[in-house]
């Protein structure tokens, strides 16, 4: 596939490096000459001096010739009007933006991306995405990481193992007799910084992370299996009132009246504007560094602390003063992908890449075949992916035990009309099937074969 990017910076960096790592033709264009000559040092990709917007940039960056073109720029109308001169002067099929500002996204303007007026396929909003994922951690304190999927009747949660885990050194396929009616399949699993595909012998060991895909109803049960049951966050305390902190704070009053949350917000001007956007939650001036705001803000009885600044140092210093002031779980956004291992040792016990959600929606729009959903793990280490099977697909018809899957490949759940199935050896895939898979990075290539379109490319 050949992929036009508007923007070299973290986001823009990332995605290039995912689709050149996958032998893709990727150019990347941004005005910024260190930033170009540093991704042409770094990966095998196209760089281009120059406006994502400009025709002239956009033909030396290839785009007569893509197949899909990702505007994430900083600024929002570069990266509208890039789509807009992709599609009126080159026909570029796919058009992908980032758009930041949340007046382009409300509903009454709606008709703003239609073909007619500005023909994006396909808009990320990094602040609704990323506020969706601390959503779901907070609903979930005990998890990782968590992804829907299949009308989010099936979820794929990441839970750390601790020592007191009841079931580490069980191999898994006890764990089918120990708890007979449980909707849940282990599907990968980090392990000293390196991420397989556990077979029914393996046990899993404390310090590991082990991703499981459960019907949504089983979630929280097998959370508790692994010791990780614990309860929704009543008292929330955001360090950063920014478009995110914002976002979940509304959230959390809309959805869960008895949650308690207060933002804590550096910037005085910003805490005034956002009081004046919220009605329950409690809004302290003052840096989350501060060991008096954070007892100000009754740290110490605080369920979770959510540090969502655009600082990673913040975030990380910020959760792990309020660990040592009393509070029961934090949650840090990180956006340097060098930070995360390190992350655990320091205390921090869950986080969320904006960068790595960015990636997942593209790699949506990128995969071949039946593709409904991507979720990326682990820095790219592996994928879950949700697909549509066809009649065509090898995977239809045959016995799960008498297919050859190679070892890097799960399937973990499988949506079937309304019915949620836990897949085993006799499992047969039906046409129409919605497969939930984990796979490594080196078999994602299987996967897109499995649910091509048509046979010949088997």
């Amino acid at each position: 596939m050949r992929v036009v990017i508007c923007g070299a910076g973290q986001v823009g960096f990332g995605i290039a490096e995912r689709l050149s790592r996958e032998n893709n033709d990727v150019s990347v264009i941004d005005t910024s000459a260190r930033l170009v000559q540093a991704i042409r040092d770094s990966l095998d990709v196209r760089g281009v001096v120059g406006h994502g917007s400009h025709p002239d940039a956009l033909v030396q960056a290839g785009i007569e010739q893509a197949d899909m073109i990702v505007a994430v720029t900083l600024y929002d109308e570069v990266n509208m009007i890039a789509c807009q001169v992709a599609h009126s002067l080159f026909n570029v099929p796919t058009k992908v933006a980032r758009i930041r500002a949340q007046s382009y996204l409300e509903k009454q303007y709606a008709s703003l991306f239609s073909r007619d007026n500005l023909p994006i396929d396909v808009i990320i909003s990094p602040e609704i995405e990323v506020g969706e994922m601390v959503l779901r951690r907070l609903a979930l304190p005990g998890a990782l990481d968590s992804a829907r999927f299949a009308d989010e009747r099936i979820s794929v949660v990441g839970v750390y193992l601790r020592e007191d885990c009841p079931v580490i050194d069980t191999p898994l396929r006890q764990l089918s007799g120990l708890f007979p009616e449980l909707k849940a399949t282990v599907v990968g699993v980090l392990r000293n910084d390196s991420m397989f595909v556990p077979r029914s012998d393996d046990a899993m060991l404390a310090g590991d992370v082990a991703y499981f895909a459960a019907d949504r109803d089983q979630v929280r049960r097998t959370l508790g299996i692994f010791g990780r049951e614990e309860t929704e966050a009543s008292r929330v305390v955001i360090a950063g009132g920014g478009n995110i902190g914002l976002y979940v704070a509304q959230a959390l009053e809309a959805r869960q009246s008895r949650t308690k949350v207060k933002i804590i917000e550096q910037d005085r001007e910003r805490a005034v504007e956002i009081a004046d956007d919220l009605s329950r939650t409690v809004i302290l001036h003052g840096s989350a560094l501060s060991q008096d705001i954070l007892n100000e803000s009754d740290i110490g009885q605080t369920d979770t602390m959510v540090a969502l600044t655009n600082d990673d140092q913040v975030n990380i210093l910020s959760c792990v003063m309020a660990k040592r002031l009393g509070v029961r779980q934090n949650l840090a956004l990180i956006n340097n992908s060098s930070y995360p291992p390190l992350a655990q040792s320091l205390g921090i016990d869950a986080y969320v890449n904006p960068r790595q959600v960015t990636i997942s929606r593209v790699l949506q729009h990128v995969r071949k075949g039946r593709i409904r959903q991507v979720h990326s793990l682990q820095d790219g280490a592996a994928e879950v992916i949700e697909a549509e099977a066809l009649d065509t697909s090898p995977l239809v018809g045959a016995h799960l035990r008498d297919l050859d899957l190679p070892d890097g490949l799960r399937i973990g759940a499988i949506l079937r009309g309304s019915k949620v199935i836990m897949p085993d050896g006799e499992t047969t895939v039906k046409a129409g099937d919605r497969v939930v898979m984990f796979a490594l990075a080196g078999q994602v290539k299987r996967v897109e074969q499995l649910f091509r379109v048509s046979l010949e490319f088997f």
